[in-house]
């Protein structure tokens, strides 16, 4: 009969197997309540093995939900059948495939990232191969092959140890060998940009037609996210007599009560809708419509803009605008006023928008003003 007993800090299971064979097994990480569980187990695998009776459906269950490796100890002891060893890419795939509740962004990215593991580890690679070490020479693979910036390299470690958790939850592997590596993405101050209203200005004067000037002015003076949020606003989402708008935001989405929001219409914002509002077709349903087809490149047309109005196009074109506008407003409005219109919590704003400008330095170096008078 199967018995714990303590072995250093833990426990282990010692039993005589269907041979008649004394065997031991580590039940590495269970206490012993579990490490209890485990031996009434074996004792009913045993059992069956000896008799050749069917498996209790107890037993039975429990097995289908222990370790890959505490299972592949049993077959090796012939008390069990082997268990199907998944490979990278059979696991990576039937993950992607499952994920049917993500964005097709998502999906973007997870592919991206299941083709650099398939390259670098192998599509046949056992999943339960994958060891620290290899992790680690993952990363600095990726670091080396496509000269990623940090926070690109940290995104991709991020996606691989998140697809080596569901590994780990679904019993294919003992540990994740992704844990432990930093994958948290902070912001990049080399790539940050402030763009005045002056260099505004010229942008606007260099845009092609009122459609462009009004993407530009959603971004500059609105704070939307470009193109998801800017392609998705319809007429009927401005309410001019209110002097709002409500903006449907696919990134936020997924959290309740952040679908959408509402922002005011800054006169900037007024002003480019206006004019684009004067050309609208009747029954025309989105703002922008010249510019929504997929093959539509926004991020490259504005380069050019940019350079058309005499400017050098800086990094992070969209990003930078929303960040310009969240740090202009959070200079004349409450920080959860601004994060609410902007549609990021303060955390995020501080980290990844907010900039220290020019003007704060010589605003600084003022003559402060006489306390006696």
């Amino acid at each position: 009969m199967a018995h714990v007993e303590k072995h250093g800090s833990g426990y282990r299971v010692r039993f005589i197997d269907h041979l008649a064979n004394r065997q031991t097994i580590p039940a590495k990480g269970l206490n012993k309540t579990q490490c209890q569980k485990m031996a009434r187990h074996i004792d009913e695998l045993v059992i069956a093995k000896t008799s050749g009776i069917t498996l209790d459906p107890q037993t039975a269950a429990w097995l289908s939900k222990i370790s890959q490796p505490l299972h592949d100890r049993l077959s090796k002891l012939g008390l069990v059948e082997p268990r199907h060893s998944s490979t990278l890419a059979e696991f990576l795939d039937s993950y992607v495939k499952r994920r049917t509740d993500v964005k097709a962004g998502t999906h973007l990215n997870y592919d991206r990232v299941v083709k650099n593991m398939t390259d670098f580890f192998g599509a046949n690679k056992p999943l339960r191969a994958i060891t620290v070490s290899d992790a680690l020479a993952f990363r600095e693979w990726l670091k080396n092959k496509e000269e990623l910036s940090e926070n690109t390299l940290r995104r991709r470690c991020g996606r691989a140890r998140q697809f080596m958790t569901a590994a780990r939850k679904a019993r294919l592997i003992l540990d994740n060998p992704f844990d432990g590596m930093t994958v948290t993405v902070g912001g990049n101050k080399e790539k940050e940009r402030f763009i005045t209203t002056e260099e505004a200005q010229k942008i606007l004067i260099a845009c092609p037609d009122p459609e462009w000037r009004l993407i530009f002015s959603l971004c500059r003076y609105g704070g939307l996210r470009c193109p998801s949020e800017v392609l998705l606003l319809r007429w009927q989402d401005v309410l001019f007599d209110d002097k709002r708008m409500v903006v449907t935001s696919p990134k936020t989405a997924h959290h309740k009560g952040h679908e959408s929001r509402v922002i005011p219409l800054f006169p900037e914002l007024a002003l480019a809708l206006n004019d684009v509002r004067s050309g609208t077709t009747k029954g025309e349903t989105f703002l922008v419509n010249r510019y929504r087809c997929p093959n539509q490149n926004l991020r490259t047309q504005l380069g050019r803009i940019i350079q058309k109005a005499g400017l050098i196009p800086w990094p992070k074109p969209f990003q930078n605008l929303r960040s310009t506008r969240e740090t202009e407003l959070m200079e004349h409005y409450p920080a959860h006023v601004v994060c609410a219109w902007i549609g990021n919590s303060e955390a995020v704003a501080r980290k990844h928008y907010l900039q220290v400008t020019d003007p704060h330095f010589e605003r600084a170096t003022l003559k402060p003003p006489d306390a006696t008078q």
